[in-house]
């Protein structure tokens, strides 16, 4: 995945599933938020749906980074760069979606960062 090698650029420890032996085996959502806690790794996924409800529900978790289907790896592995420099907090029980909204004045949309 290209997000991840653009991650491992900027000095992120970045962990596949496929790296981990957990991929192509039908593991469920909460298995791979189990997992990734109890490595006190946090999970980047493009699931939003699934791991919205599972933040919702209170899910126990060292931090949910939610990706957009975007080509443009690079901007938003910058955008989770700025956001990790900047905000001091740990991703412990956090959720955080990478959204691309329309900038008021230009034609290009940007990279956002929502928290839940």
């Amino acid at each position: 995945m290209e997000l991840v090698r653009q991650l491992r650029q900027l000095g992120y420890d970045v962990l596949t599933s496929y790296e981990a032996g957990q991929a192509n085996q039908a593991i469920s959502d909460e298995k791979v938020l189990t997992f990734a806690h109890e490595r006190e790794r946090a999970v980047i996924t493009l699931n939003r749906e699934d791991f919205i409800g599972l933040h919702k529900q209170g899910r126990e978790h060292s931090g949910i980074l939610i990706a957009k289907e975007d080509r443009d790896y690079q901007g938003q592995a910058t955008i989770i760069n700025e956001f990790m420099v900047t905000d001091a907090q740990s991703l412990k029980g956090r959720l955080i979606r990478i959204k691309k909204q329309n900038q008021k004045g230009s034609p290009t949309p940007i990279f956002a960062v929502q928290e839940y």
